[in-house]
């Protein structure tokens, strides 16, 4: 309520209202100054409200007293329930945990104001989940209240919370969550076998190394608290099986180390151990994490291929050994109990040369083809061995067969067979070391001995050094040679090998004489070499012939090039019956060219040219040339011309064919004037082209198209 201490009650002040819901939310009486609330409020919408009143004048309209501010406080009540915003939970706690440990926390909050009252006071309590976890009333921290809660008893846990206002009184509001307890899983389990004795039945033809049989121990723990290990406890079975962890399925995998033999036992029985790898410290006072438990194996017969004596079969034979010799045998049998007899053949697939034969029955090999040991020094091929009951059923096996030499070549000198030696050697001097080869092959070593041949150790030239040690010293035995005396020296020498029986051979060493200097070093060895000067080297002859043949090579092929010029500047072919025009190889230069042609006749006619021989033509025989008449003063070129046509026409050692030669001069300010037929009086008309079908069949067409021409001109009269 406002009132003014200028308000009389006679109604003369007037109340006015503005500010923070004026109108809206709140109403003022202007007469006595009351306010009202005009619609229902809500703290937790608008805690407050600023107005404004003011006291005017009805008549005047003015304010009797200056502008007051109040504010409107909204009083709380408990009209909001308490609320989980986070929820619902879910949270986790290790399985057999003790009690009061720590689950989770939750928390609800309340709109309503925590200043005023207890509208914003919360109390927690569970409402589902007893007697297995407890809540702190004011904090709302969740523990457990049960110890030794399994997980493999009760894994998931639902607890309902609630939280009410007013301090939990009764009247307050309240609201409520779920949080979802999961127990997280310990080792807290060893694993157990189901059974004490697991039976397993085993073919003995098992491979090695494959699965033979699985067994499982059952842990009811999760995740890696449940992995196993499995270990075969050493005894009967430690060295021929073993057993390893099927990582998914957790099952004891046993496999095979060593192939099973049912003849030498038939059945073994050994313990396998499962124990955990993860252990948990906590629980060792449960007892150990660990089972075993005993597997018998019964190996069951099966019907086997034949088995060799022997892994590989090595044996020895000389070569050239008889065909039919036998050299070995091999030996299968069959180790089952109803033992059946053994076939053996040879893998032909590996052997196509067919060199060895085996007896079927005893398994003997023996020679089929004489064998060289220089060609092939071992064989290698298989044997296969069947069962007469189950053909079916073969093993194999290799045979290495070792051809062991016999001493059938003789020794021969190692490269070179010729050497040399210097025209001032001395007596003693020796001039080469000779090594010899053995194409057969001693198990200890070959030893070989030089001499000379019975029929050079009368010769006083050379002789042979054998120094004990597989090599040989060619000396020479007198002071000097000479090359014009003797050039070439044949030395025969013997050689013997150490083995059985004993091989020789002569071999004949050339021996070249040369000439040498002081110092022993090689000039010249040809026999040119003596007739030659002695300051002359070998290098410097050849060096002259080589230059001596270029000189001929250069001038034969100036020959060559000067012969084909001049064949290419005649036309000889007598195929060809056209005109022929003389081709000379030259280009003119105008009037100031003086060499390609002499035109003096045609500048100057009073010139007379005496003593000229065609150069058109290369004539057959020397002719002396033809007195002609100097020509006379003021002659007319076309005179001129015509009398050189008329001498060439009956000149009677001119080729049987038209030779033309051009002494035309053509050009500006010529004395000459032009020479071309263009300007010629003479007409097609004119011409007689009857003398064309004189010339015979190979002008044929050529005068009946000139023969039409005439015989169609009309301006002609006949």
């Amino acid at each position: 309520k406002l009132h003014s201490d200028l308000d009389k009650g006679v109604g003369t002040v007037k109340y006015t209202l503005s500010g923070d819901g004026a109108g809206t939310v709140f109403t003022i009486d202007e007469t006595t100054g009351d306010i009202h609330a005009i619609r229902s409020l809500d703290r937790e919408e608008k805690p407050f409200y600023t107005l404004r009143a003011q006291a005017v004048d009805v008549d005047t309209k003015k304010p009797l007293e200056p502008e007051s501010e109040f504010i409107i406080k909204v009083q709380d009540i408990n009209d909001n329930e308490p609320k989980f915003l986070d929820g619902p939970y879910v949270a986790s706690v290790p399985e057999m945990s003790p009690v009061g440990a720590y689950v989770l926390q939750v928390k609800a909050t309340d709109a309503d104001d925590p200043t005023y009252g207890n509208s914003a006071r919360v109390v927690y309590s569970i409402l589902q989940g007893q007697p297995y976890f407890s809540i702190d009333p004011k904090t709302g921290v969740i523990r457990t209240a049960l110890p030794n809660m399994d997980r493999e008893v009760k894994e998931q846990y639902q607890v309902l919370i609630q939280a009410k206002d007013m301090g939990g009184q009764l009247g307050g509001l309240a609201g409520t969550t779920t949080v979802n307890i999961t127990l997280t899983d310990v080792n807290d389990n060893p694993p157990r076998f189901p059974k004490s004795i697991f039976h397993l039945k085993v073919p003995e033809s098992s491979h090695v190394g494959s699965a033979i049989g699985r067994i499982r121990a059952v842990d009811p723990d999760f995740g890696k608290n449940a992995a196993i290990e499995y270990s075969i406890v050493p005894g009967d079975g430690g060295n021929l099986f073993e057993i390893t962890t099927d990582e998914n399925t957790q099952e004891g995998v046993i496999k095979l180390k060593k192939p099973l033999d049912f003849e030498t036992k038939k059945a073994y029985t050994f313990k396998v151990e499962a124990s955990n790898l993860h252990l948990d410290h906590r629980f060792h006072s449960v007892g150990p994490f660990k089972d075993t438990a005993t597997v018998k194996i019964n190996v069951l017969d099966m019907d086997e291929p034949p088995v060799f004596s022997k892994p590989v079969y090595t044996m020895e034979v000389y070569e050239d050994t008889p065909v039919g010799t036998i050299i070995g045998a091999v030996t299968a049998q069959d180790l089952d109990a109803g033992s059946s007899s053994v076939r053996y053949f040879i893998d032909w697939k590996n052997d196509g040369n067919s060199y060895f034969t085996i007896d079927a029955t005893e398994g003997t090999i023996a020679t089929n083809e004489l064998l060289d040991r220089e060609s092939t020094a071992q064989y290698n091929f298989s044997i296969i061995a069947s069962k007469v009951s189950n053909p079916l059923l073969t093993s194999k096996v290799n045979v290495i067969i070792n051809v062991l030499d016999v001493n059938e070549f003789p020794p021969e000198i190692s490269v070179p067979y010729e050497t040399s030696v210097c025209e001032n050697a001395k007596p003693g001097q020796v001039i080469q070391t000779i090594t010899a080869v053995d194409k057969d092959l001693s198990p200890s070593g070959q030893r070989f001995s030089f001499r000379l041949s019975p029929e050079a150790s009368n010769k006083p030239n050379f002789t042979v050094h054998d120094y004990r040690n597989n090599t040989a010293g060619i000396e020479t035995r007198r002071h000097g040679y000479s090359r014009r005396q003797q050039e070439l020296h044949l030395l025969p020498v013997v050689i013997e090998d150490s083995s059985y029986p004993v091989q020789s051979s002569t071999n004949t060493m050339t021996i070249r004489v040369c000439r040498c200097d002081a110092d022993g070093t090689i000039l010249s060895c040809n026999v040119e070499a003596i007739f030659l000067p002695v300051g002359l080297s070998t290098g410097a002859l050849i060096a002259i012939l080589l230059c001596i043949v270029i000189l001929l090579v250069i001038v034969v092929l100036y020959v060559a090039l000067r012969r084909q010029k001049k064949k290419d500047t005649l036309m000889t072919s007598k195929e060809d019956i056209r005109d022929n025009v003389i081709h000379y190889d030259d280009e003119g230069g105008g009037e100031e060219d003086t060499q390609a042609f002499d035109i003096g006749a045609l500048r100057n006619p009073k010139v007379i040219e005496d003593n000229k021989i065609r150069r058109d033509i290369k004539p057959d025989t020397l002719r002396f040339p033809r007195q002609r008449p100097p020509a006379e003063d003021n002659t007319d070129i076309r005179d001129f011309i015509n009398q050189r046509l008329h001498e060439n026409d009956v000149d009677p050692a001119a080729p049987p064919y038209d030779s033309l030669a051009t002494y035309a001069y053509e050009g500006n300010g010529s004395v000459a004037e032009s020479l071309s037929s263009i300007d010629s009086l003479t007409t097609e008309a004119d011409q007689d082209y009857d003398y064309l079908s004189d010339w015979g069949p190979r002008f044929k067409i050529l005068a009946d198209m000139f023969g039409e021409e005439e015989s169609y001109n009309p301006d002609k009269v006949t």
